[in-house]
């Protein structure tokens, strides 16, 4: 005969280890990993400083992600010390977790001892269901999701690449999306810089982006710069930003980027397009190298895209777009592999992908040096740019 509700908890209960508040209370600071196994919605009432939130119902799945040592002490909870018993038996039986013990009583009498309490932020129920196939991912989930909610990324150009990496990282809850472009919307954008339309002829860029990320996600904060980019302006603009997004297309800017990205320490995500062929690359100053240990002077001029007219598949930059977004949500939610120290080599018409491993220049003229170092006369400067641009006629 099958066993009641009360009977199988009395022995699941008889099977694991529980423990008081007052002992949790002690071990806060002895480096035990407190686990809160409540759902989601019951989180608003506040949780125990410092416990990571694993809910029951995604326990087996989740909590190798929070806890991958299996000897790690663990305590878990929940309202009432019911659900967190059940879980500590899985913990133990399922999945071979050595030392897990149940706090009794739950968050219930936590508070009434009168405990300290962390009252989280939350997410309003519109976002909730907005986000709610980023807060089923462990590696983004509520944590990941306030961290991009909260970020500031700042996209130099509305062009080919910045329209989709514009309209993911929206799309995605990026609070804040700075753009610099002082362009204006013409026809021959509209075969590849799809954040812009038709009606939006003549308009500036950094509007018609705005309209759109506006129509499509109105938690995002957009900061206009309808201007170009140089060195009186770079310092001031980029800086306060958590990553900028790296859509120029011409030598001096992307040189005046990495500099001034160098100096102020802001990881940028570069991505360059030209006919079928798309490279991307992440510069996390210091911890990788920068865009002149790669390129310590321009290419030859007759690959300058800046220098002459040159064509590109329209959907090549929503590629290499989109592959930036993802560097960038990477970076902000602080989960993967971001491309740092790696050249990643698209060609559209092979379909391939090529993956090169790059290296610090112990020599470079900007990152081998401190921070502080480089003067506000530096950024940008290489020799001999305008006869390079003239040899391309």
């Amino acid at each position: 005969m099958s066993p009641s509700g009360p009977e199988l908890l009395r022995q699941v209960k008889s099977q694991i280890e529980e423990v008081d508040p007052a002992e949790v209370h002690e071990l806060m600071d002895e480096g035990v990993t407190i686990v809160d196994v409540r759902e989601a919605d019951e989180l608003a009432s506040g949780l125990i400083p410092g416990a990571k939130h694993v809910p029951r119902s995604y326990l087996e799945s989740r909590i190798e992600g929070a806890v991958p040592d299996r000897s790690t002490p663990i305590v878990l909870y929940c309202a009432s010390g019911n659900r967190s018993a059940y879980a500590a038996r899985a913990l133990q039986h399922d999945l071979g977790y050595g030392n897990v013990r149940s706090m009794t009583g739950g968050i219930t009498l936590w508070k009434d001892r009168g405990y300290e309490l962390q009252v989280p932020r939350t997410l309003t129920p519109e976002q909730r269901e907005r986000y709610s196939r980023h807060l089923l991912i462990p590696e983004i989930g509520m944590e990941g999701q306030q961290k991009l909610l909260d970020a500031k990324v700042l996209l130099l150009g509305a062009g080919g690449l910045g329209s989709p990496t514009a309209l993911y990282l929206a799309a995605a809850g990026v609070g804040t999306l700075g753009i610099v472009d002082d362009d204006e919307v013409d026809l021959s954008n509209l075969q590849r810089q799809v954040i812009h339309n038709s009606e939006r002829i003549g308009t500036p860029k950094v509007d018609s982006a705005e309209q759109s990320i506006r129509a499509l996600n109105p938690d995002v904060t957009v900061v206009k710069y309808p201007v170009r980019i140089d060195a009186s302006n770079i310092v001031e603009i980029i800086g306060g930003y958590d990553v900028v997004v790296d859509g120029v297309d011409n030598f001096p800017t992307r040189y005046l980027l990495n500099d001034a990205s160098v100096r102020l320490q802001i990881p940028v995500v570069s991505a360059s397009i030209l006919g079928f062929d798309g490279q991307l690359s992440v510069f996390k100053p210091y911890d990788g190298p920068c865009y002149r240990c790669l390129f310590r002077e321009p290419p030859p001029a007759e690959l300058a895209p800046s220098c002459g007219a040159n064509g590109v598949l329209g959907v090549l930059p929503g590629t290499m777009g989109l592959l930036q977004a993802t560097e960038v949500i990477k970076l902000v939610a602080g989960v993967g592999e971001p491309a740092i120290g790696r050249l990643l080599l698209y060609d559209a018409l092979a379909a391939t992908l090529t993956e090169v491993k790059v290296h610090r220049d112990p020599e470079c003229p900007i990152c081998s040096r401190d921070p502080s170092e480089i003067a506000d006369e530096e950024l940008g400067v290489f020799p001999d740019y305008e006869a390079f641009c003239a040899a391309a006629g």
